[in-house]
């Protein structure tokens, strides 16, 4: 049964972009990664990422992290977060080899995504990751568990399975990452982090990092950190950079005509377009691809192997359109996205500014159109 969704105010969509595109290099503080107390080889797989200029939560993150203080990151999406803690535990563990990471994450796509991440970072490095996600192979994953890899990165349910199984114990991990804790919540997974905090040492280094800290989410903080630094650079909920609208649509008018005349006009060339429901979005695609739009769908019927596919051919710029449900909303980083299109529209303000989080990354100019009936 499709539960209620209460209807936003049209007017919470509706948002003139500052219009001034300011690279991530500018925006940050300036402090070089270079300056930072972390090993040569560290540094400079950084540079060879691209990276010389530390975002401001890198800036202020990995210096608290390196020196061993738990930490409560508070940040949007596209903040820079990622690297701020993968960084500090990578040098941690280069370090000391004994030192073990567990990350735990909401989804899926953001698992595989910060397993690329660490890969580019820890090259030559001689640290191990593992992504442990549901929707692919366990056995591959318990072989990998079996080499006790330095990182480990997974979703709540996977993680459980396998502790059930006897091939993950959490007593070896003095390093631990809740991230995206609010979309955790969300979706219903406070339980199995209460549990996944239970089976941990207490003496351990903590670090959580939320885009918002409510009730519930505090109920979690309590029994996770010890004496924090609370890190905060969440300034608003929508970045200035991302020009936000409605597309009001006539009775009379198919909405999919709508949608086609927008794809059409130039500067439409790497869209995301979210919906409510699985196969509302897998009819849309399919439509879409029959009118000869380059498009694919990623949602929950979806196998993890179609999902990759679809996410890398999306983010190679060899596909137009990629349509999505909200579990897709967080945690993707893809380069250059021009246009957010809310199809259907948000269930909660929440999941409107992490869908609009998808564009404008990085300081540039992004847009954001929202369906109205």
């Amino acid at each position: 049964m499709q539960k209620h969704v209460k209807k936003l105010d049209p007017n919470l969509f509706i948002k003139k972009a500052n219009g001034v595109s300011v690279p991530i290099e500018q925006s940050a503080s300036g402090m070089h990664f270079s300056e930072y107390n972390i090993m040569d080889k560290l540094k400079r797989n950084i540079t060879d990422h691209g990276y010389s200029v530390s975002t401001a939560i890198q800036e202020k993150a990995i210096p608290e992290i390196v020196s061993g203080r738990d930490i409560i990151g508070i940040a949007n999406t596209g903040t820079g977060k990622t690297a701020a803690f993968l960084i500090s535990l990578i040098n941690k563990s280069y370090i000391d080899r004994n030192q073990r990471v567990l990350i735990v994450v909401p989804t899926r796509e953001l698992a595989l995504q910060i397993a690329d991440e660490f890969r580019m970072f820890a090259k030559g490095m001689e640290l191990a990751a593992v992504a442990t996600v549901g929707g692919t192979n366990i056995k591959r994953q318990t072989y990998a568990l079996r080499h006790k890899p330095h990182f480990v990165i997974g979703t709540p349910g996977r993680l459980k399975d396998l502790i059930g199984r006897g091939e993950l114990n959490l007593m070896l991990f003095q390093n631990v990452v809740l991230d995206e804790v609010d979309r955790m919540v969300d979706i219903g997974f406070i339980k199995d982090i209460k549990y996944l905090i239970s089976l941990l040492p207490k003496n351990r280094q903590s670090l959580f990092f939320s885009a918002t800290v409510d009730g519930k989410t505090q109920d979690i903080l309590r029994s996770f950190v010890t004496n924090p630094v609370t890190v905060s650079v969440k300034q608003q909920d929508t970045a200035e950079n991302i020009e936000q609208d409605i597309v009001r649509l006539s009775g009379n008018r198919p909405k999919i005509d709508v949608l086609h005349d927008l794809l059409i006009q130039p500067g439409f060339d790497k869209v995301l377009v979210f919906g409510r429901t699985k196969w509302g979005m897998e009819k849309l695609m399919r439509a879409l691809v029959e009118r000869g739009f380059k498009a694919a769908a990623i949602h929950g019927n979806k196998s993890q192997n179609q999902r990759q596919r679809a996410l890398l051919e999306f983010k190679e710029d060899r596909l137009q359109v990629l349509i999505a449900t909200d579990v897709a909303s967080r945690g993707l980083d893809i380069e250059d996205v021009t246009h957010v299109i809310s199809y259907d529209a948000p269930a909660s303000y929440d999941d409107y500014v992490h869908r609009i989080g998808r564009t404008g990354r990085a300081g540039k100019k992004g847009t954001a159109l929202t369906f109205v009936e």
